[in-house]
């Protein structure tokens, strides 16, 4: 999450109301999980957008590692979205909030006014966020406010940016941030070493859940809009996965490890196409985007062709009969996309300015060839295939196969 924040009162003060919204209220008996389901939106201009915005997300990954202080980066993903529903405010307004694991502040008030309560405080600290190229833009204030949850869990002084001027939001009321603690690092100006608490240190640290970790689950669909996951805070759901869950450590080699940052090596059929590096797992991503190196292998190894006007690579039905399973070698499990992991869903070609039946490829190019310490990114389409955990105590992340690892949903 990016925001710069001008000091308008004692900074001290602010930190010290900060830290009341952690300690102030007594610690509950810890619930095993806090459970919020997912429902996808869809909300497509045109393909060439879908990849514009990818590379925008890209672009902002890359301005934050040089300039962690002031970055661009995009919250959205204006194509899929994962949306779950909060109350703030006190008594609660309802608001859908997009769920972004490339940012770590929550924010409410893009597309409906946030609406002060008797439960809200403006801290008076100006915040202010561009997206990505600069299409985007938001200026507002840090406030606390009261955030309830689904079975009347309410958390109250939570801190959340509230936007007074937006520009190109995406069509919700906000943003929940479940990226690392350390992305709000640099985000107070005269504070610049103290970190902002995040949803998931909030719940917690207040004894709310037992786990410092989030598990995401996401069911591969080729509908508009489908209630078809869910975020579970404090535990991970032993009924959204098969097998077991394998763990990787969460990379320190930057920019990557700002980021849930991971190591992976990546072979199509038997084929090495990317050596063991460094890069990020990004729902607010929707593609699979590989070095260009390793992008250049895929092409040629699955004989596919660039769309020029979508961008996307497309195959013949030969081709596509003729694909082989794309693996992740992550730890010492590997996660295999089966050819119909690879294809974007076909109904929804023309969304992306895709001819009737055509088959188009979801991995795409990062626009540079390995070395950079970012080397790929694995969103969506790729996170619809695996349960995720985001360990933060533990600094982890894992993944563990579903019921639809292997589905023909494309």
């Amino acid at each position: 999450m990016t925001f710069q924040f001008t000091a308008m009162f004692s900074v001290a003060f602010l930190l010290a109301f900060l830290a009341l919204s952690i300690t102030g209220s007594p610690v509950e008996v810890r619930n095993s999980r806090i459970t919020l389901p997912m429902t996808r939106r869809l909300k497509f201009s045109n393909g060439t957008n879908l990849m514009q915005q990818d590379e925008a997300r890209l672009a902002a990954f890359r301005d934050y590692s040089t300039n962690g202080k002031r970055a661009h980066v995009i919250l959205e993903n204006d194509y899929y979205s994962y949306i779950v529903s909060v109350g703030i405010g006190d008594p609660p307004t309802s608001c859908k909030l997009v769920v972004d694991s490339g940012s770590a502040i929550t924010w409410v008030g893009a597309d409906r006014r946030y609406a002060p309560t008797k439960s809200s405080f403006n801290t008076k600290q100006p915040l202010e966020q561009s997206y990505g190229q600069g299409s985007a833009f938001l200026a507002g204030m840090l406030w606390t406010d009261t955030v309830t949850f689904g079975g009347g869990l309410t958390m109250t002084r939570m801190p959340i940016g509230v936007p007074s001027t937006s520009r190109g939001i995406i069509e919700a009321d906000g943003i929940l941030g479940i990226g690392p603690t350390s992305m709000t690092l640099g985000k107070l100006q005269n504070s610049p070493e103290e970190a902002i608490q995040t949803v998931t240190d909030l719940l917690y640290n207040r004894g709310k859940i037992s786990q410092h970790l989030v598990g995401i689950f996401f069911q591969p669909s080729s509908k508009d809009e489908e209630d078809y996951g869910e975020l579970s805070f404090g535990e991970i759901d032993h009924d959204m996965y098969t097998g077991n869950i394998a763990y990787t450590p969460v990379t320190t080699t930057g920019p990557s490890a700002r980021y849930w940052g991971i190591k992976q090596r990546i072979t199509y059929g038997t084929m090495d196409i990317l050596e063991s590096t460094t890069g990020i797992v990004d729902c607010g991503s929707t593609l699979i985007s590989i070095a260009s190196d390793a992008y250049e292998k895929y092409q040629a190894a699955t004989g596919a062709d660039l769309d020029p006007g979508n961008k996307f690579l497309t195959i013949t039905p030969d081709k596509y009969d003729a694909l082989q399973p794309l693996n992740f070698h992550i730890g010492e499990e590997i996660y295999s996309l089966t050819p119909n992991a690879q294809i974007w869903p076909r109904s929804l070609n023309d969304q992306i300015d895709g001819a009737e039946g055509a088959i188009y490829l979801v991995v795409k190019s990062i626009g540079r060839p390995t070395g950079s310490g970012h080397d790929f990114t694995n969103g969506y389409v790729f996170l619809q295939r695996f349960y995720t955990v985001l360990d933060s105590s533990k600094s982890l992340v894992g993944f563990a196969t579903t019921l639809f690892t292997d589905d023909d949903t494309n």
